[in-house]
């Protein structure tokens, strides 16, 4: 096998090509080509040298001539909107799918959104102008039509959240009634006997699953259980989450615990809680579902349930070249498990 000699690497500026990385290895056009496709049949040792030697030489695939060729782009395009409430939801997020893509075929594109969770413009131009051979999408609603016009079109995708068709696609999604049971189980355990879900976006598949466990886990354990806050971020933002707060305070039957399931929302109520006098940890419990390390340093005496959205990442990106590799969808059905961080124990004082 051929050694890569300083005097044979392509020169500085001239594009790198299959030709290139054929003559360094010894090998054909066509096994340098299928090796970098991610060819079967190919001895792992022989897909190793050549991306070893195509990483030496900074080779790029003509994306237009790959496009000539096969009708495909060698790109995934994540459709993200971070819903607002999730502390680092979309750099870890980040972090996970660009990890798992690394030393595949696959290039990463990201179409933001910021308003609209069910705004078909992202997926109408990915379906019109061929960009992408898949697609990440997060936050979910029932029926949600980005998802059925990529069924429609035969787009392989993978949503991260359920949708309620009766046709199956590929999911990922924080198992959010685990996450109930845990947060009501750890409230009653701390002699919680009233309990508020505040919760926003009332739209999502997420908020649906959230709110039928919360009630289910509450008679079960002969808790009292109410819904409060919906869509407050939306009509009036973090100020009027602050203003339930401060309101909840002044309640002289105000409940004595809390499930947030977004940190930037229980942070905005636990404030107004304590602008009138209402610690957490001491007058209030606090269970709320965390992606970062943020609330407890702010509410030290709360209590969290994380979800890993690097791990989160790592599964949709499997999920989806799965489905590229004409996985059957019944096999592409995931669910994360929660992990709590329980950190109350000394009242706050």
């Amino acid at each position: 096998m051929k050694q890569v000699d300083d005097d044979e690497r392509p020169v500085p500026g001239k594009r790198a090509t299959l030709k290139t990385i054929a003559d360094l290895t010894g090998y054909s056009l066509s096994t340098v080509s299928l090796s970098l496709r991610g060819g079967k049949p190919l001895k792992e040792e022989t897909r190793r040298r050549v991306m070893e030697v195509a990483a030496e030489v900074g080779y790029v695939p003509d994306r237009a001539g790959v496009r000539l060729r096969t009708g495909k782009t060698n790109v995934i395009s994540l459709i993200l909107h971070d819903g607002g409430h999730s502390v680092e939801f979309t750099s870890r997020l980040l972090q996970g799918v660009a990890k798992s893509l690394k030393g595949t075929r696959y290039h990463l594109t990201v179409s933001p959104e910021f308003e609209d969770v069910d705004s078909l413009d992202a997926v109408r131009h990915i379906l019109e102008n061929n960009t992408a051979d898949g697609v990440i999408l997060t936050h979910t609603i029932p029926r949600d039509k980005r998802v059925k016009m990529m069924m429609d079109a035969g787009l392989p995708f993978v949503s991260l959240g359920r949708t309620e068709f009766e046709t199956p696609h590929p999911f990922h999604d924080f198992d959010s009634e685990a996450f109930i049971d845990l947060a009501v189980a750890r409230l009653d355990t701390l002699g919680c006997r009233s309990l508020i879900l505040a919760q926003e976006s009332s739209n999502t598949t997420n908020y649906r699953n959230l709110v039928n466990a919360f009630r289910k886990a509450c008679r079960a354990r002969g808790i009292e259980g109410v819904i409060r806050g919906e869509n407050l971020v939306a009509t009036g933002g973090f100020d009027e989450v602050r203003r339930l707060g401060r309101q909840l305070a002044a309640d002289g039957d105000r409940p004595d615990g809390v499930i947030c399931s977004g940190e930037l929302y229980a942070i905005a109520l636990c404030s107004g809680l304590q602008e009138r006098g209402v610690l957490i940890g001491r007058d209030m419990k606090l269970v709320c579902k965390q992606t970062s390390d943020i609330l407890p340093i702010i509410f030290p005496h709360s209590d969290g349930i994380e979800e890993d959205m690097v791990a989160t990442g790592v599964e949709l990106t499997r999920l989806l070249l799965a489905r590229l590799d004409d996985a059957p969808v019944e096999n592409l059905q995931t669910l994360g498990a929660p992990v709590p961080r329980w950190r109350y124990g000394v009242t706050a004082s």
